[in-house]
């Protein structure tokens, strides 16, 4: 019998395309990986919201990581010993009064699924899958922001990133921060310690699966301690080069079926050529 291993996919620049769709090919290799025994997670910064369409084109029926940790749930089961890990509203308001006075771009806040936008911004909207079903909040957010968000998202302009960073460095043991990928020059803030590896973690004790039998694969900056965590971790042929070392593996790209070509060698996956 097959060991049965646990296997965690970011989203973005992973398992979604450039036009963020999941490779035709990928999707049935990872459907092939489930069918064979083998359980599928999904890891990502992104909220619920922008995840969930993705979580049932695989149908998928396990625990899902979102905001990097900062919120571990199972979509389909609510008896699910979910973790929720926000910020400190004090914190919260000290960061988006330093933006402020730094002057960005726009402040976007999260509470799970409702969302506080600093000001309206029809693109930024977009790009955070901000929908009728999800509450948005416009408007001044050191003033509507009444609780501990899970997660801060701040839109400088591309020149300031690395000195609003270096500002966030004061509050090194509150927060921890990552930079987007290119296009969306986008810095998001979490509680410190809350990364994908917690996640994983909890998702691997849940199921009984030895960290030895863990694949995760990822791309970016935020993907480094859950590449880490795992017995095998994957970096994508499009990862950054400090991933890449990292990682014990790198396999094609996200436009390449990087993570079917991989699954497919490693499981032993018997798969005919498309």
């Amino acid at each position: 019998m097959k060991k049965q291993h646990l296997i965690a996919l970011d989203l973005d620049g992973t398992l979604l395309t450039d036009n963020k769709e999941i490779h035709g090919e990928t999707e049935k290799v990872v459907r092939d990986a489930m069918a064979n025994g083998h359980i599928v997670c999904i890891a990502t910064g992104r909220p619920h919201r922008a995840s969930i369409d993705f979580y049932n084109q695989l149908k998928l029926e396990t625990p899902m990581v979102n905001f990097n940790g900062a919120l571990i749930h199972h979509p389909k089961d609510e008896r699910w010993d979910a973790l929720h890990s926000p910020l400190s509203i004090r914190t919260a308001h000290k960061i988006i009064h330093r933006c402020h006075e730094l002057g960005v771009k726009n402040i976007l806040a999260e509470v799970k699924d409702h969302i506080y936008l600093d000001q309206h911004d029809k693109e930024l909207m977009e790009i955070f899958h901000t929908q009728d079903e999800n509450p948005v909040t416009v408007g001044k957010l050191n003033t509507n922001l009444k609780e501990d968000p899970t997660s801060i998202l701040i839109h400088p302009e591309e020149e300031k990133i690395n000195t609003l960073r270096e500002e966030l460095d004061v509050h090194a043991e509150l927060i921890d921060h990552r930079k987007w990928g290119a296009p969306w020059h986008v810095i998001e803030i979490v509680r410190a310690g809350m990364n994908k590896a917690v996640g994983l973690k909890k998702i691997a004790h849940f199921y009984n699966i030895p960290q030895d039998r863990i694949i995760a694969f990822g791309d970016e900056d935020n993907d480094f301690e859950m590449i880490e965590y795992a017995g095998v971790g994957v970096a994508m042929g499009n990862a950054i080069k400090e991933l890449k070392n990292l990682a014990n593996h790198v396999t094609d790209t996200n436009e390449n079926n990087g993570i079917g070509e991989f699954l497919t060698d490693y499981l032993k996956l018997n798969r005919k050529a498309m």
